[in-house]
């Protein structure tokens, strides 16, 4: 036998499903007295290349010491079960990892470093086929955050966001797009703002991603009503048949480093301003978008908090929009209180549909907010003249086209379903009378999650109230929404040892 045939046949072990969810990230779980492990010295928490198939994936070890595992096997987490496409038994390869010449980027990045697009593209790489862990996908988020990715460098790294993913070309133009920036609970118009556009002629194919910080992504909603995990095949022929779909970017291969990078910024709660623009613009691209609308919404507890902050962040997506060849308009919005009454992705959905179907009891700040955007987007378009945008969406909404519309689309995308209802509620109602002054989107967004949203689609928050109105002492404030017990208590809990999240002046 060659000293390279006895090599892979000392690193050979038998797979085995651990039916452990690691969510994106590959973990291997290995007996510490395994040949495997002595032979090549492996520590826990090490990064290992693992080799089935055909197939090669970067993973985290996991080192066992009870009687569970057999010393000639390896499990695998769902992550990497899936990857590896493994079938019970399968004879697995398990060495060392490459060297990565990206690391060299990394570290210089985290020392300070300004990384040009070959640096940039070289990290996407590696980040869109699995090769960093998550320690140093964390590193070179942290190293990015707090403002130190100037302009070039966020143009660097959203062209390579796009250069490592698939890119879509539309045979027609312009080819319309539309984002928020998020921070705001409940803004939800997307699912408005689609079906409005399309219907009056304008091509819209939408990505949207799931929640990151918040209670529910666009993705998450969509979710509730219709599928969203298409494929580009699937994308493309919804697209050609009613000019827009709401799918989720994270089935395709478009931008794909940023699906990555969005899995750690979740537990980090944050995503930098250099990131968000090339997290933005990087899918706005890959999905052959033209001309882009950008909702900022400002204040004290939103996202963005100051005018100067969302000029500041406002400029950045101009300008890198523009290096990419995009034409990319921002508009400055609300962001003091949440949009609509449902928090958490059903709540949310079931608020789009009252706007759709034009229930007299519809949230009437969702309606206008989203026909004050898709107004924009059609004068973008050029299917209004400047300042006609708002009054044509007004009307496409309210004579039914936009409901026709995205019911087709649901319908192209698989199926409109009716969302979840929740199996328990908690209402908090008024301590004292008076005039709702102020609502904190942070808080009432973590009670929502807390109560189990968006893994929860059903979970999240019900509001009954809104700045300016006049309350009575009792009467209800907002509604907790959980499929546990427990997580219903969870959040209860959070929220009474808060100061009062819905803000009451006294006899104002």
């Amino acid at each position: 036998m060659s000293q390279d045939l006895e090599a892979k046949s000392l690193s050979r072990l038998l797979a085995r499903r651990a039916g452990i969810d690691t969510y994106q990230q590959p973990v291997v779980y290995m007996r510490s007295d395994c040949h495997v492990c002595k032979s090549e010295g492996f520590e826990a928490q090490a990064q290992v290349e693992v080799i089935a198939n055909g197939r090669h994936l970067l993973a985290i070890l996991n080192r066992v010491d009870d009687g569970w595992l057999h010393h000639n096997q390896i499990a695998l987490s769902e992550a990497a079960w899936q990857m590896l496409a493994a079938s019970e038994g399968d004879e697995v390869i398990v060495r060392h990892p490459p060297l990565l010449e990206s690391l060299a980027h990394l570290r210089s990045k985290v020392y300070g470093g300004k990384l040009g697009y070959p640096a940039m593209r070289a990290l996407m790489e590696d980040v869109s086929h699995s090769r960093l862990s998550d320690i140093h996908l964390a590193a070179f988020v942290t190293a990015c955050a707090g403002g130190r990715l100037d302009l070039d460098e966020t143009v660097a790294l959203t062209r390579a966001m796009v250069d490592v993913g698939e890119r879509l070309d539309w045979a027609a133009t312009p080819v319309m797009d539309k984002h928020c920036v998020g921070g705001l609970p409940g803004n939800r118009t997307t699912l408005l703002v689609v079906p409005i556009v399309t219907a009056c002629g304008a091509l819209m194919p939408k990505t949207s991603s799931r929640a990151i910080t918040s209670p529910a992504g666009t993705a998450d909603t969509m979710e509730t009503l219709a599928p969203v995990a298409l494929s580009l095949s699937t994308m493309r022929r919804v697209v050609e048949r009613e000019g827009g779909c709401i799918a989720w970017g994270g089935a395709m291969q478009i931008s794909p480093a940023d699906d990555v990078l969005i899995r750690v910024e979740r537990p980090l709660m944050f995503d930098s301003e250099g990131q968000l623009v090339a997290s933005i613009l990087s899918k706005k691209a890959a999905v052959g978008a033209q001309r882009v609308l950008i909702d900022i919404p400002v204040g004290p507890t939103a996202k963005v908090r100051s005018a100067q902050a969302a000029q500041a962040l406002s400029q950045n997506l101009v300008s890198v929009g523009a290096a990419l060849g995009m034409q990319v308009r921002t508009v400055l919005t609300d962001g003091t209180q949440p949009v609509g009454r449902g928090i958490g992705p059903a709540l949310e959905a079931i608020d789009v549909m009252a706007v759709l179907e034009r229930h007299a009891d519809a949230p009437q700040d969702l309606r206008e907010r989203a026909l004050l955007l898709a107004g924009h987007v059609l004068e973008m378009a050029g299917k209004a003249a400047v300042g006609a945008g708002l009054g044509l969406a007004r009307q496409v909404l309210d004579d039914g086209r936009a409901l026709a519309k995205f019911i087709a689309i649901c319908e192209a995308q698989g199926g409109l379903r009716v969302p979840r209802r929740a199996a328990h509620t908690h209402t908090e109602t008024a301590h004292i009378g008076g005039v709702v002054s102020a609502i904190d989107n942070r808080h009432i967004a973590r009670a929502a999650k807390l109560a189990g949203a968006p893994h929860d689609a059903a979970a999240g928050i019900c509001l009954h109230v809104h700045a300016g109105d006049r309350v009575e002492a009792g009467q209800p404030l907002f509604t907790l929404h959980a499929e546990t017990p427990g997580e219903l208590h969870y959040a209860a809990s959070f929220v009474h040892a808060q100061p009062p999240i819905v803000h009451i002046e006294l006899g104002a």
